[in-house]
């Protein structure tokens, strides 16, 4: 019922946002599980020991108690192995973890249970053993979970094409954007960089936004000018050029002309420096569009809808807080929670009140 709500409410939200419903978000969370490694004392008795032997060691600041309570702590809670260590919020916390999926109006898309039967639905899935750093922890689980949740989406709904994906840092490695852009239908990968990348047998840096800088002062981001391919193989090509490059009119051709006015410039040619990336070489340099730029910061905007879907399920719809270890219970009232709100959808469009899908008490009031 649920797979079916959202081919039903697919061109409803196309309907009221073309651009937004054709973006694709994801995000996990996890429910918290009524189990003793939940409660407050257990963590804080092993930071607590933690912190009398490191003053009783004198030892220095390198030691946190922090991350050696985290890596003392088992993987799982003892009453149910499905109840996995998480770190989440910033806080530990033993939980049955999920994925969820949303388009850019933060309309629920795909709900995954990311359980025993989805790891035997997923062999090349590997689970590692557990680092000293839960944040790190976090990173890897999601970019192992993505790929094939992003798969099971489609094979599900054929007839979903969404063009551009939303994701965080921990989604920033080379094979997540080859399958992103050359194996799925997406076009844009809006994923903020996990570090410095880099381009080889080049002699321009490239900045935190994976921009190109002018050679001799690495703090000048090149200016992009246009993305068309002038090469007879038509394969696609992002333009920049000089920083300190202008346009001037030139009287006697009626046309206008670059002219560089660098002080100290680094090529003898009077438009300045110019340097092409080819993205299908680098696709984690260009994802299909520009880091740091006004468009990036206004698409990456968006990312929050999917955040905000999961608050709202586990608020408003009372998903979290329940003092059960009950999996099939658990993952029912998340599902149930995604029914609802694609109820709410079509029972908005209906009225025609598209303001309210996503708030089901305004609309029945």
């Amino acid at each position: 019922m649920f797979d079916h709500l959202v081919d039903l409410t697919e061109p409803i939200c196309h309907c009221i946002d073309t651009q937004k419903a054709s973006m694709l978000l994801f995000d996990t969370s996890g429910i918290e599980a009524w189990v003793t490694e939940n409660n407050p004392q257990y963590a804080n008795r092993i930071i607590k020991q933690l912190k009398a032997f490191k003053k009783a060691k004198g030892m220095d600041d390198s030691f946190d108690p922090y991350k050696a309570a985290y890596g003392s702590m088992p993987s799982h809670a003892a009453a149910n192995p499905a109840i996995q260590q998480m770190y989440i919020n910033g806080h530990f916390c033993y939980a049955y973890k999920f994925g969820i999926i949303t388009n850019g109006l933060g309309i629920v898309r795909d709900i995954s249970f990311y359980n025993k039967d989805f790891l035997e639905a997923h062999p090349d899935i590997l689970v590692g053993k557990k680092s000293d750093s839960p944040d790190e922890d976090k990173s890897l689980d999601d970019s192992k979970a993505l790929i094939p949740t992003l798969k099971d989406f489609f094979r599900k709904h054929p007839l979903i094409n969404p063009k551009t994906f939303l994701g965080d840092a921990a989604f920033d490695s080379i094979e997540i954007y080859k399958y992103l852009l050359q194996e799925a239908s997406f076009e844009q990968a809006y994923i903020p960089l996990n570090g410095r990348i880099s381009l080889p047998e080049s002699d321009c840096p490239l900045n935190k936004d994976g921009v190109p800088c002018c050679p001799k002062d690495p703090s000048l981001p090149m200016k992009r000018e246009g993305s068309k391919s002038h090469l007879r193989c038509g394969l696609p090509t992002m333009k920049f050029v000089c920083p300190k490059m202008k346009w001037e009119y030139d009287k006697t051709t009626g046309k206008s002309k670059r002219v560089c006015h660098c002080e100290n410039p680094c090529t003898e040619s009077p438009c300045g420096r110019m340097f092409y990336i080819y993205p299908e070489k680098n696709l984690r340099a260009c994802p299909g569009t520009v880091r740091g730029t006004a468009e990036w910061d206004s698409a990456y905007k968006i990312r929050v809808n999917v955040e905000k879907s999961i608050s709202h399920f586990k608020d408003s719809f009372c998903v979290a807080g329940r003092k059960t270890q009950n999996e099939k219970m658990l993952h029912a009232d998340l599902l149930l929670a995604g029914i609802t709100q694609l109820m709410t959808v079509m029972v908005a469009d209906k009225l025609h009140r598209h303001q309210y899908i996503r708030s089901l008490k305004p609309l029945i009031a």
